[in-house]
């Protein structure tokens, strides 16, 4: 069967996953990607809100995950929303983070424009991936120095499984009724990354070191990375954060949205 859902970023970590969850579950979306290749593909691009009218057609629930090339997000993507409720669309799943609050700097902006505006919305909030130790910016000084990099000190994280998020956000897009709030989604356990350090020590055979830097040299390594230089401030301030015990804490999100629990780190590293 064909649904009326949108896919934005469905070639991405979290869409990519929502989309093929959302196939098993015998819903075929739309994908909305600047570079159409396939049949189920549809021309979407954020600065381009025109573009995205044809997007929308047809279309009741959308997954939205906001540009990562520019943390600006409060004046990019409502312009876009405006044209999907005009549109027709009833029901919006926002990817944000357990870090950004509605009314918040980036996804945060949009937040609060769905709590003003959508008839239907879920906001997931979920905290940092375990996914950024197998295929993100962990993975390369793992695999060539065996390090991990980062600004958290001690602090620890509650860090979730990308699938865990996708089944959520899965529920929230073919959910009877909307839950019209926001879940903070966690793993079970919170672990600071010398805790993870250890545990692929472990499970690698060597030994992996955690080596705190300042927040500093963090958005350096970022921008050198080729954020730019406001977002990578951004997400080097949350390390910070973290270190403060931002992050030091675990929650049932997933299981309510769900009905099942949530990975282990134990358990994705064994898979991964």
């Amino acid at each position: 069967m064909t649904a009326e859902v949108l896919v934005i970023g469905g070639t991405g970590k979290t869409g990519r996953l929502v989309a093929n969850k959302l196939v098993g579950r015998g819903t075929t979306p739309k994908i909305g990607t600047r570079k159409p290749a396939t049949e189920s593909d549809v021309a979407f691009d954020w600065q381009q809100p025109e573009l995205a009218r044809r997007a929308f057609e047809g279309i009741h629930a959308v997954y939205i995950v906001a540009p990562t090339d520019s943390s600006d997000h409060g004046a990019i993507v409502p312009p876009v929303l405006d044209i999907a409720l005009s549109s027709g669309v009833q029901r919006f799943v926002l990817l944000s983070a357990s870090s950004l609050q509605a009314g918040g700097p980036m996804m945060g902006q949009v937040h609060a424009y769905l709590q003003r505006k959508a008839p239907e919305w879920t906001v997931l909030r979920p905290t940092w991936f375990m996914q950024n130790f197998s295929e993100q910016q962990h993975l390369a000084t793992i695999r060539d120095e065996s390090a991990i990099y980062s600004a958290t000190g001690a602090g620890k994280v509650g860090f979730i499984d990308v699938g865990d998020i996708a089944d959520a956000a899965v529920e929230a897009l073919l959910a009877r009724k909307s839950w019209n709030t926001d879940f903070i989604l966690t793993g079970p356990e919170a672990l600071s990354y010398a805790d993870i350090a250890a545990k692929l020590t472990k499970a690698l055979g060597r030994k992996i070191e955690h080596v705190s830097l300042t927040v500093e040299l963090l958005a350096e390594r970022y921008r050198r990375g080729g954020l730019d230089e406001a977002y990578a401030k951004v997400l080097a301030a949350m390390d910070a954060n973290i270190e403060q015990g931002s992050e030091d804490r675990v929650t049932d999100g997933v299981l309510r949205m769900t009905g099942h629990q949530p990975t282990t780190a134990d358990e994705f590293i064994l898979r991964n």
